[in-house]
This record gives C-alpha cells, sequence and structure tokens, in this order.
C-alpha cells in the first residue's frame, strides 16, 4: 500500500467535518473526485494510520497527520515546477503565508487553472482537481497551499507554514471554523 496524493487532499478536508463526516458522495462531488476515489483514499489513510478506526469515526489522526505533512510530504510528493502559466497563487504567495512573507521580484508559484488570474510559474497541485475544490472553500485552499509551502517553500516559509498548520490541526478555535466551513 502506498499513499496518494489526492489521500491528502481527502485529509485535509476529511479535517472539516471533525465527526460529522458526510457521505462520501458530499465529499466526492466537494473535491471534485469519483466515491471510489474518496473510498480508497480514505481505505489508504487507515491503513497509513493517518485515519483512526470506525470507533472514532474515521477522523483524521491530528498528530500522525501533522507529523507526516510537516517531515514526510515533501518526501512522498515532491513538488513539480513548469513554465509561466496562469492559475491561483499557492505556497507563499496565498493566504495566510502571502500577509506574513514578503515576496521577491521572481513570480509566484501558481496552480495551473485556466481561470486563475495570477501569472506565475506553475506548481502541479497535489491532484488535479485541488484548483477547482479550492476556489469553493476557503480553509481546504489555505491549508493546501500550506502543505505547498513545506513541499517546496524557503526554510523560513516552511517554518511559518509548519507553525500556521500546527496551529490549524490544535487549536479549538480552527476546529470551529473548519465545522462551519462544511
Amino acid at each position: 500500500m502506498a499513499l496518494k496524493p489526492q489521500d491528502v487532499v481527502v485529509l485535509i478536508k476529511l479535517l472539516e467535518y471533525g465527526d460529522k463526516r458526510p457521505p462520501y458522495v458530499q465529499i466526492a462531488k466537494q473535491l471534485f473526485l469519483s466515491v471510489s476515489e474518496v473510498h480508497a483514499a480514505v481505505q489508504r489513510a487507515k491503513q497509513a494510520r493517518l485515519l483512526t478506526g470506525i470507533e472514532l469515526h474515521e477522523t483524521p489522526n491530528k498528530s500522525a497527520l501533522e507529523e507526516f505533512l510537516v517531515h514526510g510530504l515533501k518526501y512522498a510528493f515532491p513538488p513539480e515546477r513548469g513554465e509561466l502559466t496562469r492559475g491561483l497563487p499557492t505556497g507563499y504567495a496565498a493566504e495566510p503565508l502571502k500577509s506574513r512573507i514578503s515576496a521577491g521580484a521572481d513570480p509566484p508559484p501558481v496552480w495551473p487553472f485556466p481561470e486563475g488570474k495570477t501569472r506565475g510559474i506553475s506548481f502541479i497541485p497535489l491532484y488535479k482537481t485541488v484548483p477547482r475544490a479550492a476556489l469553493r472553500d476557503a480553509y481546504l485552499y489555505e491549508m493546501l497551499a500550506l502543505t505547498d509551502a513545506l513541499r517546496d517553500g524557503r526554510s523560513r516559509d516552511r517554518h511559518i507554514a509548519e507553525e500556521e498548520i500546527k496551529l490549524r490541526l490544535q487549536s479549538p478555535k480552527y476546529a470551529d471554523l473548519q465545522h462551519r466551513a462544511s
């Protein structure tokens, strides 16, 4: 069993639901995935111990997920960069990092997306449906942008992204925001 990039996207989405996870069909619709892709992602996440068992409502194992995102993600799913394109900002170019990190003169990293309004260097998202799903879900967008900073950011970017992810995984304030976002 090997994790796939979409498994990370599904796990981050599952954080929003807490222990009140909706049916797979609803999650799939929100992430622009098939129901079978969501189901398979959940099964792989359980095998990797990133998701709890049925007795705990199959919720993300936050401590294991934090460890994986901070220390393993960049090795398991290294970033792929491309050419100048139009898309959605990610990493340091998207919130919450954008307001904390001053961008240099280089073009920002963007997920390629025809409806995007920012011109930058292509940064291939963890899964092809990420830009569409992120536009509908601010929490998902922030978390995925933070994971991209962990995957490819400069040392300072990674450090701030790590702080922001830990805050979101540990803080009751963000748990309330997650629940309201769903």
